[in-house]
């Protein structure tokens, strides 16, 4: 009988050829293949509202804001990983969620403020959609309905889900800002200085600004879509590392895209008004800072992106709010169900198209400023969200050992505590204004 040596057994071992690595192409699609609920939900930001609210910073305060999008991009990071978390270690969506775990008159409050906020970035897409369409010459009259109608279509006969790549599609115009933002050759080191170094100034119209932008980075829907989303694929723990990784890439992505809207619209219009700043007041004026990368083409094309982000979001979010509602309430609910099956659901979905499709329709409609206040009542209903969020998160009867840790509560907490104060301080200023009395110059 032939013995092997420890010195051969050893040899062969290390000899003993690699499992050859995956090829490039396959390891690349499979990170990209991981991309889904958290990509998605963060680039929802970066919708009409969004755009707005971004290019308004740029525009009124230069490179001063840029600060904001650092924090804001580390909260939404924050947010959508503690719902991401959520949803695979419970199964559940946040809403179920918070019907279990809430006193029934809490869980109407906290619906109706979901509601709330949702209902108003509802009407912002459809405000959205009809502003993309004026700059084809086609007025609101006809452009909001006709969103309206081939959204509700689209759902209704369960074909949106295959039109959704088009829509997201379209928004990719949006990366020419990035374009733009080093042809219209910016002060960089005044963008570094705004970047690292936070700037606050005594006004009620730079706080509004802080408050909107929270709004419209983190905004509730977008909590209530990621968890759903990561509970409809059936993630599982083994593979939440890669849901975790994916949510942190989405939120970076898209406010670097925020980043370079601010800067871009900083060098070309907050530069062209000498540094003293002047708002936004239209979706044309928004487009000038494309200018630099697509001339005269810019209009037409922040039209086109505008478009997409609108469509998209306005068939996702009354889609997403109506589930939401019906999960909580314990409601029938789904679009392979009839009317007359799911009629709260259905009503809900169609009553919230209408409503969009109504304030939309309605003539010389102050664009920008209304696409801005609705994003500011998102960061002042935002706290209540957040502080469910934190209270559900550290239950260890749901979550077990996933609870938060340390490090955790205390940024997540400073960052919900960070947003009420700023919340206080804006209803504060409108109040005393209203008796006549100014906080800030």
């Amino acid at each position: 009988m032939k013995h092997t040596t420890p010195t051969r057994k050893k040899a062969e071992l290390t000899t003993r050829p690699r499992r050859p690595r995956p090829p490039l192409l396959q390891r690349v699609l499979f990170y990209l293949g991981i991309f889904g609920p958290g990509l998605i939900a963060a680039n929802a930001g970066n919708d009409p509202g969004g755009i707005a609210t971004y290019s308004s910073m740029g525009a009124q305060f230069g490179y001063s804001m840029l600060w904001v999008m650092v924090i804001l991009t580390v909260g939404m990071g924050l947010v959508q990983e503690m719902c991401t978390r959520m949803g695979v270690v419970t199964g559940k969506g946040l809403s179920d969620l918070i019907r279990e775990n809430f006193p029934l008159r809490l869980t109407v409050f906290i619906m109706f403020v979901f509601l709330l906020a949702n209902g108003g970035v509802i009407v912002s897409e459809f405000i959205g959609v009809a502003a993309a369409l004026n700059l084809f010459g086609i007025p609101s009259w006809i452009g909001a309905p006709c969103g309206g109608l081939l959204i509700w279509l689209l759902v209704a006969r369960g074909s949106y889900k295959h039109v959704e790549k088009i829509f997201l599609a379209l928004t990719f115009v949006f990366f020419a800002y990035i374009f733009s933002a080093f042809l219209a050759k910016p002060d960089w080191g005044a963008v570094a200085v705004g970047t690292f170094i936070p700037t606050i100034r005594p006004s009620g119209s730079y706080i509004l600004m802080i408050v909107a932008a929270v709004g419209t980075t983190i905004s509730p829907y977008m909590q209530l879509y990621v968890q759903s989303a990561v509970v409809e694929k059936g993630i599982g723990m083994h593979e939440y590392r890669y849901e975790r990784f994916e949510v942190w890439v989405g939120a970076i992505f898209s406010n670097t895209i925020a980043f370079f809207i601010i800067v871009s619209t900083a060098a070309t219009l907050f530069v062209a008004s000498h540094g003293v700043g002047v708002p936004i007041s239209s979706a044309a004026e928004a487009a000038q800072a494309l200018a630099p990368f697509l001339g005269i083409f810019a209009s037409r094309a922040f039209a086109v992106g505008m478009l997409g982000a609108a469509l998209l979001a306005a068939g996702v979010l009354p889609l997403s709010t109506s589930y939401s509602l019906s999960e909580a309430f314990g409601f029938e609910r789904g679009v392979g169900r009839a009317f007359h099956e799911a009629p709260f659901f259905w009503g809900l979905f169609t009553l919230l198209i209408i409503l969009g499709v109504i304030v939309a329709m309605l003539p010389n409609l102050p664009v920008i400023q209304i696409l801005l206040n609705l994003y500011l009542l998102n960061g002042l209903l935002l706290p209540i969200i957040l502080f469910a969020i934190l209270y559900l998160v550290n239950q260890k009867r749901l979550m077990g050992r996933y609870t938060n840790r340390l490090i955790y509560n205390v940024l997540s907490y400073a960052l919900t505590i960070l947003v009420s104060g700023l919340a206080a301080l804006y209803l504060l200023t409108q109040v005393l204004g209203f008796f006549g009395i100014q906080l800030f110059r």
